[in-house]
């Protein structure tokens, strides 16, 4: 069977294409035996809002792959669409802002309260934050928050409730003078279904939210779609399209995203917090601080994003995360390291023509037995790119020396499916699966060939991953 077929023999190019349309949606996979129904009627922000309890008790497993929402508003009235990356020169910015100190506009004016209200909603929190001149970069409890003058990322792990912000986002859009001009969210299929809370208990719920959200309904037109194999990793994502382009006008935005799984032991006891040692007369904040910026050093990860400025944060008891930005791009990642559900992911917005180095480095940095990668990009963005990052069938990461100076032998994957769509107008979505090859590296390495062994998903862990959820 060939890596573009499912283990039924449809065409992954064919089963990507499938609609999950409003009136007849398609059962998700990530609902094993049957879907929570949706509560009845159209919905308000405040209904359900209850149904995560605070007090809610940890199960024991910590969902690492993240949801993703990326939101690009346009100022009321405007006949063309804004460039959603932040690439407004810094002349426009002082002639809109009225102040060229801070050069703030757009979305980039919302106040503490106003993000705190967002994050609420998806019941996270604020821990740090870095800027530029293009752009803020927030740490969260669970995961990050990019914000340009007329784009909001938001990416959230865990049991959050990432759609239940979108209302909130377009009441403050409105008293900016701003309104929706494209949505796209996105997620891997859960490997703890069970756990997530309502509208997140499956596609088929997030879908329903979206369509019958009262402060939705009138401006989101949107289509859902399920990217690779039903019986493996899998991704879903909705996109709605109201941009007005100019005539012949091409955006190039794109996004990379590597989810790894099972990564490395050696690498994965670098990212528990009492794994450094405690300095005396240190305070909380300051030792949080320093172990944060040595995990950062010891693993290699700011060896990813050189030049950038670094926000790292290094989680109790165990757990890490950090954003980089640089100009108009950030980078981000995210790492849950509990032995038997391991998890690090890594993402870019940064518009490179070739993604061959940095998928290699990231993905040496933490040699994972499996992982799964996703681009979303416009279509001008892929005519940009000199190579298609998923056409690799074969990756290869040659043996090197780790950040802490062990040496580290050569890692073989192998590509086990590939998907792709292009929705609404211009979005194209690749999504494919990547799985070690203990065969090839045994022959490399002169050794008995090991049979591939992939992680349970319902293997129970001991430890609090990354972050926290609030209510």
């Amino acid at each position: 069977m060939s890596d573009t077929e499912s283990s039924h023999g449809i065409p992954e190019e064919v089963a990507a294409t499938t609609h999950l349309t409003t009136h007849q949606p398609n059962q998700p996979p990530d609902c094993n035996d049957a879907c929570p129904p949706s509560p009845p009627g159209v919905f308000s922000d405040d209904e359900h809002s209850g149904e995560l309890s605070i007090d809610r008790d940890y199960t024991g497993v910590f969902e690492g792959p993240e949801k993703t929402l990326e939101v690009c508003f346009r100022k009321v009235g405007q006949e063309e669409n804004i460039s959603t990356v932040g690439e407004v020169s810094l002349d426009q910015v002082a002639a809109e802002a009225g102040d060229t100190g801070t050069r703030k506009m757009g979305l980039r004016q919302l106040g503490r309260t106003d993000l705190d209200r967002i994050c609420a909603r998806a019941r996270c929190t604020i821990l740090s934050s870095v800027s530029n001149q293009y752009l803020d970069a927030y740490v969260l409890s669970e995961s990050s928050l990019f914000i340009y003058p007329y784009l909001l990322v938001l990416k959230t792990c865990g049991t959050t409730t990432l759609l239940r912000c979108i209302g909130t986002l377009i009441e403050l859009g409105r008293k900016l003078g701003l309104e929706i001009d494209w949505v796209g969210y996105s997620r891997k299929n859960f490997n703890f279904p069970g756990d997530q809370a309502f509208p997140h208990q499956s596609f088929h719920q997030e879908l329903d939210y979206l369509y019958s959200h009262k402060s939705l309904c009138e401006r989101l037109d949107g289509d859902g779609y399920t990217l690779g194999p039903v019986t493996d990793d899998h991704w879903f994502v909705f996109v709605a399209d109201q941009t007005i382009r100019a005539g012949g006008e091409m955006d190039t935005d794109r996004v990379l995203n590597i989810m790894m799984f099972d990564i490395d032991v050696n690498v994965a006891k670098l990212f528990y917090y009492d794994a450094y040692d405690a300095k005396s007369g240190e305070s909380k904040d300051d030792e949080t601080k320093r172990i944060s910026k040595e995990q950062t050093s010891a693993s290699g990860i700011d060896k990813l994003c050189p030049g950038s400025l670094i926000d790292a944060r290094a989680f109790e008891p165990c757990g890490y995360s950090m954003n980089a930005i640089l100009f108009r791009s950030y980078s981000t990642m995210h790492i849950t390291p509990e032995s038997g559900s391991s998890y690090a992911s890594f993402e870019t917005n940064q518009k490179l023509t070739s993604y061959k180095s940095l998928i290699s480095n990231v993905v040496r940095t933490f040699r994972p037995k499996r992982f799964v990668m996703t681009l979303m990009a416009d279509e001008g963005g892929m005519k940009q790119m000199k190579e298609n990052p998923m056409d690799d069938a074969k990756i290869a990461v040659p043996k090197g020396v780790a950040a802490n100076g062990a040496k580290t032998d050569a890692v073989f994957y192998k590509r086990s499916s590939l998907a792709s769509i292009q929705v609404e107008d211009d979005c194209c979505c690749l999504m494919a699966n990547w799985v070690m090859d203990h065969r090839r590296a045994a022959k490399n390495a002169g050794a008995a060939p090991q049979h591939n062994r992939l992680p349970s998903e319902t293997q129970i862990i001991t430890t609090r991953g990354r972050g926290m959820s609030v209510s």
